[in-house]
């Protein structure tokens, strides 16, 4: 929830004050870039996709109506910012960026013994060739759930797409990721919850 402070410098910025605006830069500039890197691949795609991102943000922030977290409409933007690069440029079977000390549910690796932070580095490895080998909307939305822990809700407001093509396209790249690694004589550690599985039964 947006803070008193942060509506302050968003209705600051609104009013064309560019310093509140630097602000609202710096409090949410990393998690800009890390959305931008594991979309796009790479860093350089990455920090273009976010300069995009922050482009439009201080271009539309008029528009913003404060209804939703600045967050979501900025996860949004940047989200759009990315993909639309990787279409311009043709970059769909880029490797995507999958670092294991980013996942909010990475392991301690100072309890990891030899073989298990080998054996992790190479599931690691394979998950982002494995990504690389998706679609950008079946990329993008995996990275939403997967990494940014999202709930189909909230991608459904980054991406302004219905919670049924999200839920869609969420199972499908899962399905195609598995296929990758079963392929390739690994599989997910992580088995979907009975939840998900519910939630994704019957999607189209």
């Amino acid at each position: 929830m947006m803070t008193k402070e942060e509506r302050e410098l968003i209705q600051a910025a609104q009013q064309g004050d560019q310093e509140a605006f630097e602000e609202l830069v710096r409090r949410h500039e990393k998690q800009v870039y890390g959305l931008a890197l594991r979309v796009c691949g790479n860093p350089e795609d990455a920090a273009e996709a976010a300069q995009e991102a922050f482009l439009s943000a201080w271009q539309g922030l008029r528009f913003f109506r404060q209804e939703s977290e600045f967050s979501t409409w900025l996860y949004r933007l940047t989200s759009n910012a990315a993909i639309d690069l990787l279409r311009r440029e043709k970059r769909h079977r880029g490797a995507a960026s999958l670092d294991d000390e980013l996942s909010p549910e990475a392991p301690d690796r100072t309890s990891l013994t030899p073989q298990d932070a080998l054996e992790q580095k190479e599931l690691g490895e394979l998950i982002r060739e494995g990504l690389g080998e998706l679609s950008a909307d079946h990329r993008q939305v995996l990275v939403l759930r997967e990494m940014h822990q999202m709930s189909y809700q909230e991608i459904s407001d980054v991406l302004d797409l219905d919670v049924g093509t999200v839920k869609s396209r969420i199972s499908r790249g899962r399905q195609q990721l598995r296929k990758f690694l079963l392929k390739r004589g690994n599989f997910f550690h992580r088995q979907p919850s009975k939840e998900t599985e519910k939630n994704e039964e019957g999607c189209p």
